[in-house]
């Protein structure tokens, strides 16, 4: 994991921006979620960008576009390839994901961002379970959207405390994905409070 670390900070700006998509995407669509958690990743992208690296806007637009790619690609092979993999791969834990799936709906797309071993086998098991694909898109582009950006400006916000942001993650990223979305939601609202107020002190 610390190779990978420290080959996203010492690649050219573009390369690293390929790794934060590449390794997003294949979560899902290759299964690389058990194996490389795709959030370091992200965290990272936003570590390049306070570094002034790479832009900011570039590596959330990597890592969203890798999350609801990857996620579709998953699904596409749930779709077709359905039940007898998964049955196959997952034996013990296919019927109560199957079922959890069933029982919960679209929702259950974007918890499925909450864990790496979630994010790897949900969007095709959604596949498998028959999900509407227009049902499994809203909620697969909500969850990349808020996964992607919220675990950006994280590492973003974390600079060189990236490490200890890293070991938080571990203890459960719906936490803090929500605790980073209301964090930015505070930003944003101050900023618009802000501007708000610059705009009727000119009028004055």
């Amino acid at each position: 994991m610390g190779q990978l670390v420290e080959l996203l900070f010492s690649v050219p700006a573009w390369w690293a921006l390929a790794g934060v998509f590449f390794l997003t995407a294949a979560e899902a669509s290759l299964f690389f979620g058990f194996v490389i958690p795709g959030e370091i990743a992200v965290v990272i992208g936003g570590v390049l960008a306070s570094r002034d690296t790479i832009p900011l806007p570039a590596a959330m637009t990597a890592a969203v576009a890798g999350a609801i790619i990857g996620d579709l690609v998953g699904f596409a092979i749930g779709r077709h390839f359905g039940a007898p993999l998964l049955d196959r791969r997952f034996p013990r834990h296919w019927p109560k994901l199957r079922a959890w799936i069933q029982r919960r709906g679209g929702p259950a797309v974007f918890l499925g961002r909450s864990t790496a071993f979630l994010r790897a086998i949900v969007p095709t098991a959604a596949g498998a379970a028959h999900m509407i694909f227009s049902r499994f898109l809203l909620w697969n582009v909500l969850g990349g959207i808020s996964w992607g950006v919220g675990f950006t400006l994280l590492g973003y916000f974390a600079g060189e405390g990236y490490e200890a942001a890293l070991r938080w993650l571990g203890r459960g990223s719906l936490g803090a994905l929500l605790l980073i979305a209301l964090i930015a939601g505070v930003l944003v609202l101050k900023s618009y409070l802000f501007q708000r107020w610059s705009r009727q002190t000119q009028e004055l």
